[in-house]
């Protein structure tokens, strides 16, 4: 398991706008400050400007909820 530090970048799951003009996707976002390994605040990077989000919770599911964190997938050339 990765553990969360202060300046990794992970992905935010926007929640998005009730009437769809802001899709639910992911964000980057650089963590903040780690609460546990699970819970992390974050400095979240959205084409419009920055938001900080001090409790955040980790999903790893197929399809995370809004407003959840998640490691990035790897990438392998």
């Amino acid at each position: 398991m990765v553990t969360p530090g202060v300046g990794r970048i992970v992905h935010y799951q926007a929640h998005g706008s009730p009437d769809g003009q802001h899709k639910p996707e992911a964000r980057a976002a650089v963590i903040t400050s780690v609460i546990d390994s699970d819970h992390v605040g974050l400095c979240v990077l959205n084409p419009t400007g920055i938001f900080f989000q001090t409790l955040v919770a980790r999903d790893e599911s197929e399809t995370p909820k809004g407003g959840t964190w998640r490691w990035p997938a790897m990438v392998r050339p």
